[in-house]
């Protein structure tokens, strides 16, 4: 008994130790191939120079769609198809402007973009006092300062959060919450410190949502630089006022698209993962990194599965979803067919957070599925991702946890990634072909663990 036992032990082992060495191997061919023959790069230079940046509503965001279609097509899908959803249409409209009015007389421009869904002030503007803050917790003490004037949301990136996107989700409220917060309290405008963590003279919008409770003020984000610049001059109290003018107005809801391209599964096609990255981007810039490198590193996932001929045990959706940026419609259009549809939705990567170098996955798991998972790190360790986190997903996909889903995110190295995040910056020029395809390498690789395994 005491033999058999040992003899059955030893073989297991072995099983255990072959199959390992063929998931090496098998990730480093998927590696090998995106490394040599990935079209990612040359099709992020397509939607950034031919489209160029695509907001939901927008005509470019249709040209990205049809783009999109073809590529997904030319990558090897089996099916390629359009989910219909309708989606908000935001203008910026005329060029916006600013400027800081000193105790003197003398005008200081500055550099500014209207907030995303914000309401414009019109070609009359709006300017008046300045009031200062540096948390939201300030605003309810201020009531009475606020009315009239003019809020400063001055909220720094932690720059002590070696992640980025910590320090981000920190501060991201200042943007998406203040300027509403101010309005109760009588505010007339309000100024947002842009959400870098370095100081320059760039400013990155994004969205923002109002509180139908109170008035809709304009908004604008200001370059980092010029917050600085500000909040040294209220200090030494030489700001008689602030001044600007926006032109930006919210039309009627419009239809718009998420983009999907299938490979259906050789053994169990009603077990569906997915892959993706959001096709629109704000209007400013190209959105080569927000998002367009998602987009490309899901399709290239298609093109190599496809060019190796593995034939996915699992369904794989490549899902370029629609309205991310200021309305997040897509990803509830996506999941509301799941649920039509009654659909056993696996897993779900994204990657949004640039195509820059990758570093980890992080996964949002249950501990049974997070156990099984990580049983693959190791084999991601010589191509870059030295981690899988016990944290991840991504606006897109985690609406699918509500069906069972497992979720996570590609998480690249985020130290340059607000330099560009949502601003002029965002173009095909600050994305590197080796970088990007690193990621769509790692992406792939895991992908094709999940429709093998399963969780």
């Amino acid at each position: 008994m005491k033999k058999y036992f040992f003899s059955f032990l030893f073989t297991a082992l072995s099983t255990a130790g072959f199959s390992q060495a063929n998931d090496a191997a098998m990730v480093k061919k998927i590696v090998d191939d995106v490394m040599i023959h990935s079209t990612a790069y040359s099709n992020l230079r397509i939607l950034c120079k031919d489209v160029g940046n695509r907001l939901s509503g927008s005509e470019n965001y249709l040209k990205a769609v049809k783009l999109s279609e073809k590529l997904l097509k030319e990558a090897g899908a089996d099916t390629v198809y359009l989910q219909e959803c309708m989606v908000p249409h935001w203008v910026r409209g005329a060029k916006e402007s600013g400027e800081i009015v000193l105790a003197n007389g003398k005008k200081i421009p500055m550099n500014l973009l209207a907030l995303g869904n914000s309401e414009g002030s019109g070609a009359k503007g709006v300017q008046a006092k300045v009031i200062e803050v540096k948390s939201l917790d300030e605003i309810p003490g201020l009531a009475s300062e606020l009315k009239g004037n003019i809020i400063f949301l001055n909220v720094k990136m932690n720059p002590t959060y070696i992640n980025t996107f910590q320090a981000y989700s920190e501060s991201a409220g200042s943007r998406s919450r203040g300027p509403s917060m101010a309005a109760k309290y009588g505010a007339v405008g309000a100024l947002v410190r842009s959400l870098n963590v370095n100081v320059n003279d760039v400013p990155n919008t994004g969205g923002m949502r109002y509180n139908d409770s109170f008035p809709k003020i304009p908004a604008v984000a200001i370059s980092t630089k010029d917050a600085e610049l500000l909040s040294t001059e209220l200090a030494n109290k030489n700001v008689a006022s602030v001044k600007f003018t926006t032109y930006s107005k919210m039309l009627p809801d419009v239809v718009g698209y998420n983009v999907i391209g299938e490979i259906r599964g050789s053994e169990l096609p009603g077990e569906i993962i997915s892959v993706g990255g959001h096709l629109d981007s704000w209007d400013i810039g190209e959105g080569a990194n927000d998002d367009g490198s998602g987009v490309m590193q899901s399709i290239e996932v298609i093109r190599v599965l496809k060019a190796l001929n593995l034939k996915p045990k699992r369904t794989v959706r490549a899902v370029l979803f629609a309205n991310e940026e200021n309305g997040v419609r897509g990803a509830y259009a996506y999941l509301n067919e799941a649920k039509a549809k009654k659909e056993n939705h696996l897993f779900a990567l994204e990657s949004d957070a640039g195509g820059f170098t990758p570093r980890s996955f992080g996964f949002d798991a249950t501990p049974e599925r997070l156990k099984r998972i990580m049983i693959w790190q190791t084999l991601f360790v010589p191509y870059g991702v030295t981690e899988f986190l016990n944290n991840g997903g991504g606006v897109d996909i985690d609406p699918l946890k509500s069906i069972g889903a497992t979720v996570a995110g590609l998480n690249p190295d985020s130290q340059r990634y607000f330099d560009i995040h949502h601003n002029k910056n965002d173009v095909f020029e600050n994305v590197s072909e080796r970088e990007l395809k690193l990621g769509a390498a790692n992406m792939a690789a895991l992908i094709y663990l999940v429709s093998e395994y399963g969780l």
